[in-house]
């Protein structure tokens, strides 16, 4: 699951998910530090990369990109995957590599806080401010991966420190920061 988490926030999730204020209570609170930022580890970065990388070839097509941003659920992806390419396609043949996909995470200051919060919103589809194995299962299934409703309990079971069978913000915050280096 942080792999499938991080390829959301990672992508802009968030400007389909914008912020509502007061939509998560008191756990808007307990992230007041909203501007520290986390410097993802390079296994995690590649379980990324393939997940774009459909034909395992190396690089990222713009086919592939818009094909998991659709899967996301976004729009405007005329708009957004060129300028995406622009700025990461360095060497500018029309692909994103894995140097270039992790250089233009390094030059981004890494992850922030406000981009794993808009990526738990991705996953909480009913918005109650708590991912269900249900929803995940959902947002797995739509990202192409092969999982069951057995599997998703799973891994939420893995995650929920409290024991209600559901993951809230601050259990979704500890599980995608825990091999991240603070920045």
């Amino acid at each position: 699951m942080p792999g499938l988490s991080l390829l959301n926030f990672q992508y802009n999730v968030s400007k389909k998910f914008p912020s509502k204020p007061g939509r998560w209570g008191s756990s808007d609170k307990q992230l007041s530090g909203l501007s520290v930022s986390y410097q993802p580890n390079v296994e995690e970065m590649k379980k990324v990369f393939d997940k774009f990388n459909a034909n395992k070839d190396g690089k990222i097509s713009k086919q592939e990109y818009r094909a998991v941003l659709r899967a996301l659920g976004k729009q405007n992806l005329d708009e957004e995957v060129p300028k995406i390419f622009k700025v990461a396609d360095t060497n500018e043949d029309g692909f994103i590599d894995f140097k270039e996909f992790m250089d233009l995470h390094e030059k981004g200051g890494g992850i922030k806080q406000m981009d794993i919060r808009n990526a738990f919103r991705s996953f909480d589809l009913d918005g109650n401010g708590r991912i269900s194995a249900e929803e995940l299962l959902e947002v797995m299934m739509k990202l192409g991966e092969r999982c069951t409703l057995v599997a998703c309990k799973k891994m939420v079971r893995a995650v929920d420190t409290d024991g209600d069978d559901l993951i809230d913000m601050k259990e979704f915050m500890k599980m995608m920061t825990e091999t991240m280096k603070m920045c």
